[in-house]
């Protein structure tokens, strides 16, 4: 198990990658089916007719399976990956086939002024595809422990 980082560990510009992972057509759909059915996550037919050319992975799969990736990632802070909120983008589409990997580096370290048990560590998530060509973009602000005293 990787050591907990907190606060105090992070600086601005330190990166961290994750493992990858394969998106298969049947969990492409499946995802759709449930939390975004569009005809061009779901249909051949409609897809082949959308502006995608072909069956494409909903942008919220994508979203999930950086999460996944993330949780299973270096960058383990203590008390988990607690999300303040951002800004997430997809220049281009995910699709069935590809290979998913996220990179993240910390953009800024700051301790609260109020709560000076914790601090706010904003980080770019990009996850990129086997191509090396970014499929998400995700600027988040996440709630991170300082270290308690020992």
């Amino acid at each position: 198990m990787p050591t907990a980082l907190y606060l105090d560990d992070l600086a601005v510009g330190r990166k961290f990658a994750t493992g990858s992972v394969t998106l298969t057509l049947e969990g492409c759909k499946a995802f759709a089916a449930e939390f975004d059915p569009q005809p061009f996550h779901l249909d051949e037919a409609a897809a082949r007719d959308s502006f995608f050319g072909r069956i494409a992975a909903s942008g919220w799969y994508t979203a999930a399976v950086s999460m996944r990736l993330l949780v299973e990632g270096e960058l383990t802070i203590a008390g988990g990956l607690i999300g303040l909120g951002g800004q997430t983008t997809w220049p281009r589409p995910t699709y069935p086939g590809d290979t998913l990997r996220v990179e993240t580096e910390i953009l800024a370290v700051r301790t609260s002024e109020s709560k000076p048990d914790r601090g706010i560590v904003t980080a770019r998530n990009q996850t990129f595809n086997q191509h090396g060509e970014a499929v998400q973009i995700a600027v988040v602000k996440m709630l991170v422990p300082r270290r308690p005293p020992s």
